[in-house]
């Protein structure tokens, strides 16, 4: 299966993003902790060029705390600076105006050796749809400016946002890229809702959950369906959750679309715990 959305207004914000991209001392990074480089769109590498980025691991309360460590450690030995932050709950938010001062030292001592009056900092929030970008800005705004949703596609244009006295935030609609570069990518993507369900084929995006987590998380997997092994053929791992849970289309036939909801619901909703889908020993130079 492809999978591919780059609804027109995606288009538009990437020439929007190039064209205000001299107005910002600093881009925002925003990336899902769960899987940190497969929303990392490589778009962005390309728009902001040399510009000083901050990483944000935003939803890091629903990844694997191991993981999200080895992914800090990955960012800092590349020379990217990043953090750890909960959007939602406002965990780590404070670090995030304290890392960006850093950051900007040089460019604002700069700015005061030669006179000029000291401002806020303007940063440009980036990130692919429903990675969290509204949320964050209304959590530093301390207000609800910026529209939220949990569906891709809220955020359609870009609004000038204070927070605090310190720090002028520019909310970009969310950005992903015309065409992935492999196909794991999409259905890790799907998998923690950053595409449109409507548009896929979830069956697939459940086999390639089903995989994974026999791969990366086989005790959990056990755990949540009562299984002592893990089957090797997967019609006979789908009719076991299918059965275990009642997705039935007649009295006994097990409701493969039921089941194949039920897995991704069962994902989405932690109930197989802490997941992250990308990790750093995957990762080539």
């Amino acid at each position: 299966m492809t999978i591919q959305w780059f609804p027109g207004h995606m288009a538009k914000a990437r020439r929007e993003v190039t064209e205000k991209l001299k107005l910002v001392d600093i881009i925002f990074e925003l990336v899902d902790a769960r899987l940190p480089i497969s929303s990392r769109n490589p778009m962005i590498d390309e728009i902001i060029q040399q510009k000083p980025r901050l990483v944000l691991l935003n939803k890091a309360d629903m990844a694997d705390p191991a993981v999200t460590a080895q992914w800090l450690a990955y960012f800092k030995e590349g020379g990217v600076p990043a953090l750890a932050i909960n959007s939602h709950a406002g965990s780590g938010l404070a670090a995030i105006n304290r890392a960006a001062k850093e950051i900007l030292k040089e460019k604002f001592d700069r700015m005061k050796s030669r006179g000029i009056k000291p401002r806020a900092i303007r940063a440009m929030i980036v990130g692919i749809p429903n990675v969290g970008k509204s949320t964050l800005i209304n959590r530093l705004a301390k207000k609800n400016i910026a529209k939220t949703g949990n569906m891709p596609g809220v955020t359609k244009a870009q609004q000038w946002i204070k927070a605090g006295k310190e720090m002028e935030l520019l909310d970009t609609p969310g950005i992903l890229w015309p065409k992935f570069e492999d196909e794991e990518t999409g259905f890790k993507l799907a998998l923690t809702g950053a595409i449109k369900d409507a548009i896929l084929n979830l069956e697939d995006v459940a086999v390639f959950a089903l995989r994974f987590l026999e791969t990366r998380y086989p005790n959990r997997l056990k755990e949540r369906y009562g299984l002592e092994e893990i089957p090797e053929d997967l019609l006979e791992l789908f009719n076991h959750i299918g059965k275990l849970r009642g997705c039935y289309a007649g009295r006994t036939e097990v409701d493969y679309d039921k089941t194949t909801e039920l897995i991704i619901r069962d994902i989405r909703g932690e109930k197989l715990g802490k997941l992250t889908f990308d990790f750093p020993e995957e990762q080539t130079e």
